[in-house]
């Protein structure tokens, strides 16, 4: 196979397809557990983090204040995440409950299922290339500056 001397087609729309196809693959593993995979890593980042404010929690997860509160809304309603009063009355925190952090737990079973397969099917040397490429494209992109609207 030649290979070629520029990049063909657009990027954002290759990484955009290969998003999407990872997304797929763990969520039908995930899924066992009744949660999407962007649930089950909400819940376990929150876990991570202990009770956040939702801007706080946005900000680390690189997600506008928006999209944070749609992905936490069913997790609120399915009693997995509680919101709190914060330090005044203005403030709220998130946290995850007792039953979420047993659904978290559930899922993170599948979720390493689908690791060990993914790791399998593209070979360990792959996917560490596939982390190293992206943590380095995510730095020179300035990532850390940058909410995402589309999680």
């Amino acid at each position: 196979m030649d290979t070629p001397t520029k990049p063909r087609g657009c990027t954002s729309f290759k990484v955009r397809q290969l998003s999407r196809r990872l997304s797929q693959f763990y969520d039908a593993e995930v899924s066992k557990s009744g949660l999407k995979t962007t649930q089950y890593s909400l819940l376990s980042n929150l876990a991570r983090l202990g009770p956040s404010r939702p801007v706080d929690l946005a900000g680390e997860l690189k997600m506008t204040a928006s999209t944070l509160s749609r992905n936490l809304q069913p997790l609120i309603v399915a009693g997995l995440v509680a919101q709190t009063a914060g330090a005044d009355a203005r403030s709220r925190l998130v946290h995850v409950t007792p039953e979420g952090e047993e659904k978290r737990h559930e899922a993170l079973a599948h979720w390493k299922t689908a690791q060990q397969k993914l790791n399998a099917l593209l070979g360990v040397e792959r996917v560490l290339a596939l982390h190293l490429l992206i943590d380095e494209s995510m730095e020179l992109l300035g990532a850390e500056d940058v909410p995402d609207g589309d999680d």
